[in-house]
Order: C-alpha cells, then structure tokens, then sequence
C-alpha cells in the first residue's frame, strides 16, 4: 500500500490572513512524518462561488468548473489537516463553502484542526468536527489550539510558533492521529474497491 496523502487546507482566503504561519509549522512538522506525504491545498486557488448548484454534489453533478476541480483535488488525498480561524464562534464562510462544494469526495478519511483565535478556535473546530461527521469524515481527537496570547504573539513578530513547545507536542498528537487513521481507512476503502471488483466479475 502506498503511503497516506495528507492535505493541509489552508482555510482562509483574507490578504491578511494569519493562517500562513500554522500552515507552514504544522507542513514541517507533517513531513517529517515517514508514512505520509503532504501537500499544501490554498483556498485561493480554488475561487469558489457561494453554493449555486441545483443540489449537493452527491445527488448530482456540478456544473460549476471551479466545483469540479476543487472535488478532484479533494478525491486526491486519504487525509486531512483544515487551519480553522474563528469568526464570531464559527469557522470562516469561505472553508464552509469549500466543504459544501464536495461531498463523497471526503468520505471515510480523517480530519485534523488546527485552531487559531479566541479559545484558540475551539468553537469552530467543534463545528467543524460536526459537518465532518455529517461527510462520513473521522474527525480526530487530537488538535492544535492556538490561543489568543500565543496567537499575538507570533503575529506580532515576538514569537515563532516552532518556539512554543505546548504546540509543538500537540501538532505532533494531531499528525500521529491522521496518520494512523489515514492508514487504516485508506486499507479499508480499497478493501471495499476490491470486493466490488470482485462481485462485478
């Protein structure tokens, strides 16, 4: 079996976003990860339209290309670690829009948080948690929780995230969990493949 792709998705789209810096600690921490390789998924390469289509994309098929794409990237990976800033007690729209806009595409593959903001994004990741399940995702325990003070501080310049041992250690909990569960579904979704190709023949 090849190794688990494992996306990082960096989950907001803002000029002056803040998730640049997470998403590239927690990359170099991934990759150095032996049994799984990882790639970089930027919202802002996909510039997805609110949802317009006629229905879920697991009903029928979207019309939009920017849609297609996108679901095609997502069908790529075994894996997942989404950046979640917090607005207002909730992740941002534009990560909520990009998850709408797939659907089996996400289906029996982990999904890992890294939370940033007030109570270090804990709200949104909850709510995250909650459309993974709905996606027949396995959201892990395991998260990273950047908090307000933490937060400041490495925007302000005064830290670096790769300094802060707290998140360090739980970005290391969060990769080992998507890593163990990316395998195991991944063993699992081509066992299912096989036994179709099977009762096909």
């Amino acid at each position: 079996m090849s190794k688990p792709k494992i996306a990082i998705v960096v989950g907001s789209t803002r000029a002056a976003r803040f998730a640049d810096k997470p998403v590239e600690w927690i990359a170099r921490i991934a990759r150095q990860h032996a049994d799984i390789d990882v790639e970089i998924v930027d919202l802002r390469d996909f510039p997805l339209p609110f949802f317009d289509e006629v229905a879920s994309s697991a009903w029928v098929p979207s019309q939009n290309e920017v849609a297609q794409r996108w679901q095609r990237k997502v069908a790529e990976f075994d894996g997942f670690i989404f950046t979640a800033a917090e607005y207002n007690h909730g992740p941002t729209a534009v990560l909520k829009n990009a998850i709408d806009y797939a659907s089996n595409e996400w289906n029996k593959k982990p999904a890992g948080f890294v939370g940033y903001g007030g109570v270090g994004g804990a709200r949104a990741v909850e709510q995250l948690r909650m459309h993974a399940v709905e996606l027949q995702m396995a959201p892990v325990k395991s998260a990273v929780h950047i908090t307000w003070g933490d937060f400041l501080a490495v925007r302000e310049g005064q830290k670096k995230l790769d300094e802060l041992e707290h998140l360090n250690q739980a970005a290391q909990a969060l990769i080992n969990d998507v890593a163990w569960w990316a395998k195991a579904l991944k063993k699992a979704r081509e066992a299912d493949i096989a036994e179709e190709e099977i009762r096909a023949a």
